[in-house]
């Protein structure tokens, strides 16, 4: 069977949006039901880990809570809000942007972050770093028509 030359051209394949979606569910309930013992790893040189995030609702002022990749820039965390890589910004994203504070765990700790969009060389330097991580990182982001925030997590001090 011929291969059409435009073919390779088309960039990565993804799973069906639902399908994404079913993963992203099946993990959080896996994490739920293990009462965290199961779900969360740490990022190492060449791959992501995941975080749990819990944000506060915008409209319902509710906890709501996701799992997130994400890897470490010295003492932030950073992640991005592709939504799977379809259109649209997550809901977790649009909830900091309406209240930047949430809180986080990760293997080993957590506690409470300020969340903030990595901009112009943050950005840049931020996207290379997860350019590393993944390869088809760009041919991901040009699936979608916006482009995708960095979401840089900042560990908020605790009371000493």
């Amino acid at each position: 069977m011929a291969v059409k030359s435009d073919d390779h051209d088309q960039g990565p394949r993804l799973p069906p949006t639902w399908f994404i979606h079913l993963a992203w569910r099946t993990h959080r309930g896996i994490y739920r039901v293990s009462r965290g013992r199961v779900g969360l790893w740490r990022p190492k040189r060449n791959r992501w880990g995941t975080l749990r995030l819990t944000t506060t609702g915008r409209r319902s002022g509710q906890p709501r809570s996701v799992i997130l990749g994400y890897f470490e820039d010295g003492p932030t965390l950073v992640t991005m809000a592709m939504n799977g890589w379809a259109d649209g910004d997550p809901a977790w994203w649009l909830n900091l942007q309406e209240q930047p504070v949430a809180t986080v765990s990760i293997v080993g700790g957590g506690g409470t972050v300020r969340a903030h969009a990595a901009e112009g060389e943050e950005r840049e330097r931020l996207w290379a770093r997860w350019r590393e991580i993944d390869a088809q990182l760009d041919g991901y982001a040009a699936l979608r028509s916006t482009e995708t925030a960095v979401v840089v997590l900042e560990l908020v001090p605790g009371p000493d």
